[in-house]
């Protein structure tokens, strides 16, 4: 039970006996008061905290982010700025927020003043914390990818579901209305019968060759390099330490990816939810990629990734296509996309590809009438504000953690499919490739001590 649930409800219980002081303060029991928010911790101080999940989470007033973390120090005291700011400038705050700052996470996880965490890091440090959070009793906001390997994914999603945790996973096209829309209209038949998904997905660009350099003092590189292989420090292959620019380490496949995890899970989770695959996956994929000869930077770039589902739809990913996802059906096509939306100003799209955010073979599609015996999908006017809505309510948010692991493995398996040439057949409900242990060897990857899952104590 949460602390200050505990608390509220001893006190209703209690009221014959409890002694109030005569004066109290209004901050104490008005709806501003702390007992009534949700306290949160942000994890991760960086370019998508600062200009997406901090600034959606700090709109509403029944969040209060009382504690930021970042292993860079610089960046946890501008985080500490920012939000400390934020609720100075407003006008409607009752009292200012001292914000408190760690170093280690795991300090945080255990302040039972907290009740939620943000977890806004490089993707090679998603799963991990997503899952201590979970077994410390946070509820959670997660950016996605949802980890980086199908044995990660697998275990938060198991974990969280048994604790119970209200974890949102930050695929927040589910809360911009066109993609509703496209997949509503795509699932109630306005097409016809699908048979074919077009996503389209750029490609990251080869980088020059990256020399060490010395350590900044206010970086702990060991504890960012985490579970993974411990490399020498360059600052194009982290993040700069002037500015929040987009960061070099997701170039990088030691850290991620590339795009196909990067805005895969966006599009992926999108798809799936007009194709009604949503807590399935593929029976066989197969892809061909380009990666770089030399460089720092190592992530594929121009790729096409061929998917095949039980359901008989095939879906084509590539950057070929414009930035967004096409439904192909018997009788016309939808098209859709985030058109000029950008969740941060270093966005790697050229926004004049997906300027139209719905179009479809025939205008009268789109204004298609769903009648009230036909198929509506989960609605959410935002995606930071629908995971508060459901901590108060314990509803399942719009983009829970199985949905958000069952489209993250689409960007996995695409990406182990770039690795091993010919078809592969995948098992989706044991998750494992068939006949193929060159394959079922990248489900999960060497973890370095004592970072990763593998470490955890439960």
């Amino acid at each position: 039970m949460k602390r200050r649930v505990f608390i509220k409800q001893t006190a209703a219980t209690t009221a014959g006996v409890l002694t109030l002081p005569t004066i109290v303060p209004s901050t104490v029991f008005g709806k501003s008061a702390p007992s009534n928010k949700i306290q949160i911790g942000q994890i991760g101080c960086g370019r998508i905290a600062r200009g997406h999940d901090l600034a959606e989470t700090l709109k509403y007033d029944i969040a209060r982010i009382i504690a930021v973390s970042d292993v860079d120090r610089n960046r946890m005291m501008d985080g500490k700025k920012l939000v400390e700011g934020y609720y100075a400038r407003k006008e409607s705050s009752d009292q200012a927020v001292e914000v408190k700052m760690y170093s280690d996470y795991k300090e945080m996880l255990q302040n039972p003043e907290i009740d939620a965490v943000i977890i806004s890091t490089p993707d090679h440090w998603h799963a991990q914390p997503a899952i201590e959070a979970a077994l410390a009793g946070k509820d959670i906001y997660l950016q996605k990818p949802t980890s980086l390997t199908i044995a990660e994914g697998r275990l938060l999603s198991d974990i969280a579901r048994k604790k119970g945790t209200i974890l949102q996973l930050g695929t927040q096209q589910r809360s911009s209305e066109q993609f509703r829309l496209a997949a509503e209209l795509v699932r109630n038949g306005r097409i016809g019968k699908i048979h074919t998904v077009k996503v389209g997905l750029p490609g990251d660009p080869s980088g020059p060759e990256a020399g060490e350099m010395p350590i900044p003092e206010n970086l702990n590189y060991d504890m960012w390099l985490g579970e993974t292989p411990n490399v020498y420090y360059t600052e194009i292959g982290v993040h700069p330490q002037v500015g929040y620019d987009r960061p070099g380490w997701l170039r990088r496949e030691q850290f991620g990816a590339g795009m196909i995890t990067g805005w895969g899970q966006h599009h992926f989770d999108s798809a799936a939810w007009g194709m009604d695959t949503e807590l399935t996956g593929p029976i066989s994929l197969e892809a061909v990629a380009q990666f770089p000869k030399s460089g720092l930077w190592n992530v594929h770039g121009d790729f096409m990734v061929k998917a095949e589902y039980e359901n008989g739809i095939t879906m084509y990913t590539s950057g070929g296509f414009p930035n967004g996802i096409r439904y192909e059906g018997t009788d016309g096509w939808i098209f859709v996309s985030r058109g000029n939306y950008q969740a941060t100003a270093s966005d790697p799209v050229a926004q004049e590809r997906s300027s139209r955010a719905l179009n479809a073979s025939d205008p009268a599609i789109l204004t298609s009438e769903i009648k009230e015996n036909e198929i509506h999908l989960y609605r959410s006017d935002e995606q930071h504000g629908n995971w508060l809505d459901c901590i108060q309510s314990r509803k399942e948010p719009i983009s829970p953690i199985e949905i958000g692991h069952r489209a993250c493995s689409v960007c996995l398996l695409s990406h182990i499919a770039m690795k091993i040439p010919g078809s592969l057949q995948w098992d989706p409900l044991k998750e494992k490739f068939i006949g193929n242990e060159a394959a079922n060897s990248m489900l999960s990857r060497p973890q370095r001590a004592p970072y990763g899952t593998d470490f955890i104590k439960f």
